[in-house]
C-alpha cells in the first residue's frame, strides 16, 4: 500500500473521525498490514519493515535500527503494534 491508499482505508475504518488519530510510520508504507480493533492503532510486519530498512543499509544495520528506533519508541497509546509473520 501507498500512504494514500493507508489514509483511504484509516478514513474509511475510522469513519473519517478527526478525533481518531492513527500514527503511521514514515517511509514504511510497504510494511503496513492493518489495524488494530481496540483502540485503534497501525499494525505493521516486522519482517517487511527490515526488507524495506535493508533496502538501504544491511540487514544486521536493519534489525539494529528497528530494534533502537522503532521498536522501542514510545510515543504514547497510538504507538503502532509490531508483529513477527510466519
Amino acid at each position: 500500500m501507498n500512504r494514500e491508499q493507508i489514509n483511504a482505508f484509516v478514513d474509511e475504518y475510522t469513519g473519517g473521525d478527526p478525533d481518531e488519530e492513527v500514527l503511521l510510520l514514515d517511509g514504511l508504507d510497504e510494511a503496513f498490514i492493518g489495524l488494530t480493533s481496540n483502540n485503534i492503532r497501525a499494525v505493521y510486519s516486522i519482517d517487511k519493515i527490515i526488507e524495506c530498512l535493508s533496502k538501504d543499509m544491511s540487514e544486521e544495520d536493519a534489525w539494529e535500527y528497528y530494534s533502537y528506533n522503532i521498536e522501542c519508541a514510545y510515543v504514547g497509546e497510538k504507538t503502532p503494534i509490531y508483529i513477527k509473520t510466519t
